[in-house]
């Protein structure tokens, strides 16, 4: 096992490489992820991180939320993780303001993050991506989940 595992590069940066972390598969995968991907603006890596979260915040909200016994499950969902995606753009904001535009030297990794993250307009329009993105995903959901037994029917012919 201790020849699978063996410092990338150098020993000091704490990186280690391990058949998961630097097979093709993991490196293509990364490298397909919208932070990473090649030849998208700022504003669409947000829009599509954004969707992703918001899509995935409703589920919790709605199944495992405070007024999961009301009335209005879904409703209290999405309104839930619509807040938290502004908070989170908020945050997203707060960071764009730090001053924080030095891009990233190394990471952990096998790509380095775009150019466009290395200023506040790009940290801007992705945080603008990322609060549009996140409340369509969270609407999606809502949505999805609303009309489930219509789209069952469709889907099985109004067969039950």
């Amino acid at each position: 096992m201790s020849d699978a595992i063996k410092p990338a590069i150098d020993p000091q940066v704490g990186n280690l490489e391990t058949p998961l972390n630097s097979s093709g598969f993991t490196k293509a995968f990364i490298g397909n992820l919208p932070a990473y991907r090649r030849g998208l603006s700022p504003q669409r890596r947000g829009l599509e991180i954004g969707m992703a979260h918001g899509y995935l915040l409703y589920g919790p909200f709605a199944l495992l939320g405070p007024l999961r016994d009301s009335d209005i499950p879904g409703l209290a969902g999405l309104l839930s993780a619509a807040a938290l995606v502004v908070i989170l753009t908020a945050c997203l904001s707060i960071y764009s303001g730090a001053g924080v535009n030095s891009a990233v030297a190394n990471t952990t990794t096998p790509f380095n993050p775009p150019d466009d993250f290395a200023s506040d307009e790009g940290w801007s329009e992705f945080a603008g991506g990322f609060l549009i993105g996140g409340i369509g995903g969270a609407t999606f959901a809502y949505l999805l989940a609303a009309n489930m037994p219509t789209l069952l029917a469709v889907v099985s012919g109004g067969h039950s």
